[in-house]
């Protein structure tokens, strides 16, 4: 059994409570509060991004009622996010889907690459965007780029150094020799495949998205 991502009423509770985070407001889409809350609900950071549109516009009258109830009284909101978490499992999603196949798809960028030395599928997009900004001599951990990007990350500079060897070998205008199997070449070579063929500006346009989640 599959569970599917759901979604009803008492979800957009939780989203409100993110909009009225302060600064109030939208939330940039990958800030490290929509993604978290993204992970709860198991719902996509951009999915979710346009339900906190609507909730900004208050576009359904279900959504006006909401705000009236709770808009103003951020105790009583955070009571009831507190009961629709409770009654979800949130904080114990393990015991609470045990034995239930979950379907993950965008869940699995933001953790860790096992044997990868922490680094997580989003921070290689941000490796490979800068890779293609720089020559090979220079993707060294003396570059100040190099070392900026680790320090963003919270990566040991010589793990970003890694990961553009790895793509070095995967960019099919240079096809340097494999740095060896790992699991970082393995990680690298599936961002590649996802995102190496892309548009330069596209790339860039998704990296400086993600790196809201990590300042």
């Amino acid at each position: 059994m599959t569970r599917p991502t759901d979604w009803n009423d008492d979800c957009w509770l939780l989203v409100m409570q993110a909009y009225l985070r302060k600064p109030v407001g939208v939330k940039p889409v990958y800030s490290r509060l929509m993604v978290d809350l993204a992970l709860e609900l198991h719902v996509e950071p951009r999915v979710l991004f346009a339900r906190m549109c609507a909730v900004a516009t208050l576009a359904t009258p279900a959504l006006e009622r909401m705000w009236e109830r709770y808009g103003s009284s951020p105790r009583r909101l955070a009571r009831a996010a507190a009961v629709v978490r409770g009654m979800r499992g949130f904080g114990n999603a393990g015991e609470f889907y045990a034995g239930v196949a979950v379907s993950e798809t965008f869940e699995r960028d933001f953790r860790p690459v096992e044997g990868a030395g922490g680094v997580t599928p989003v921070a290689l997009v941000l490796v490979l965007d800068l890779y293609f900004r720089l020559t090979p001599a220079t993707m060294v951990a003396q570059t100040p780029e190099v070392a900026a990007l680790a320090r963003l990350l919270g990566l040991p500079v010589a793990t970003v150094v890694e990961a553009m060897a790895a793509f070095r070998h995967c960019d099919p205008f240079l096809r340097r020799k494999a740095p060896g199997p790992s699991p970082m070449l393995e990680a690298c070579r599936e961002v590649w495949r996802r995102y190496g063929n892309a548009s330069p500006a596209a790339l860039a346009s998704y990296a400086s998205q993600l790196r809201e989640y990590y300042r």
